[in-house]
This record gives structure tokens, C-alpha cells and sequence, in this order.
């Protein structure tokens, strides 16, 4: 009996030290952000758990570019006809960050900001835009950055509630 209770409290303490283990080497890649060598397009900051310049992510370009590329044609209030939008998945940008909270501050480079509950980088496919008809996008033409919904795959996105959330000229996100 002493000696099936032993091998099992082995056998429990290896499975422990694995998992720690394993968690402990997850942990550390997950937590690595490279540092951005370019300009630096987007900075993130709040409840984050991984950065690369002190308390906050920033992204260059190249960074952004990195993360799986997502597409989709919309229409929008802003354009005449539809059009088409390059970027990854706002949810995969807040997933390199460690983002923790459940509400999202978009801040544009004249400082508007609006509010994105966290729910809509899961429920829907919002992209951080950084091309527009395979394009780069110039300040003057709502660049660098856009949060768009994909407003024409669902009705309820096509609303003024998702319209006033979508961000032009993004250059910074607060989470909490």
C-alpha cells in the first residue's frame, strides 16, 4: 500500500514538474513582443501582459505585417462604393499583447477616441487596417491605421453604434 502511494505521489510531482515546466517555457515565449526597429504606427497600453518599451507594446509596420493578414470588401459612411481593407484581426493584435480588461480606447492621431468593448474583437471580424484596396493608407486618406467592422456581413453592423467605433488615423489603443 506504501509503495503504490509512492509511485503515485512520483508519478503526480514528475506530472507537476512537466507542466510547470511546460508552462514556465509557454509563458516566456508567449511574453516575448519583439522591440519596433521602424516608426512606430500603433502603441498599446493598460492591462497588458506583454510589452516591449516599458509599460506599453508599440508596433511598426513590419510588426503589424507579421500577424496573419485578413481582408474583406465593406462599405462604409466614408466612401462612395465599397471598399476593400488589409490587416490583421484587431483580436490577434490584442492577443500578441496580452490584452486583460474588457473595454478597448481607440485614439487617433488628432487624439478622437471611441470606445470598443473587447467583445467586439471576438464576435466579429474587425480588422486594424493597414491597407485600403491593396494600398497603404497616407495620414490624409485615413491612414496609417483603421479599426474597421465588416460592416455589409452582418446587419446589426451597420449601424451608427459600429460606425462611431470604427477609428481612422489609429495610433494608439488603452485597454482596461
Amino acid at each position: 500500500m506504501y509503495a503504490r502511494l509512492l509511485q503515485t505521489h512520483r508519478s503526480a510531482a514528475w506530472f507537476m514538474g512537466i507542466a510547470l515546466g511546460a508552462s514556465a517555457l509557454c509563458g516566456t515565449a508567449a511574453q516575448a513582443l519583439d522591440k519596433a526597429t521602424g516608426p512606430v504606427v500603433l502603441t498599446i497600453e493598460g492591462a497588458i501582459t506583454h510589452t516591449n518599451q516599458g509599460q506599453q507594446a508599440q508596433f511598426d509596420m513590419k510588426m503589424l505585417e507579421k500577424l496573419p493578414q485578413h481582408s474583406f470588401s465593406t462599405q462604409t459612411p466614408w466612401y462612395p462604393s465599397a471598399v476593400t481593407f488589409t490587416g490583421p484581426l484587431l483580436r490577434d493584435v490584442l492577443a500578441a499583447v496580452g490584452a486583460k480588461g474588457s473595454k478597448i480606447t481607440a485614439v487617433a492621431l488628432n487624439d478622437y477616441k471611441t470606445e470598443i468593448p473587447l467583445e467586439d474583437a471576438t464576435r466579429h471580424d474587425v480588422i486594424v487596417a493597414r491597407l485600403m484596396n491593396n494600398r497603404p493608407m497616407p495620414v490624409r486618406e485615413k491612414g496609417p491605421l483603421f479599426i474597421v467592422y465588416p460592416f455589409d456581413a452582418k446587419a446589426e453592423l451597420r449601424s451608427e453604434l459600429y460606425y462611431n467605433r470604427a477609428a481612422w488615423q489609429l495610433n494608439a489603443l488603452r485597454i482596461r
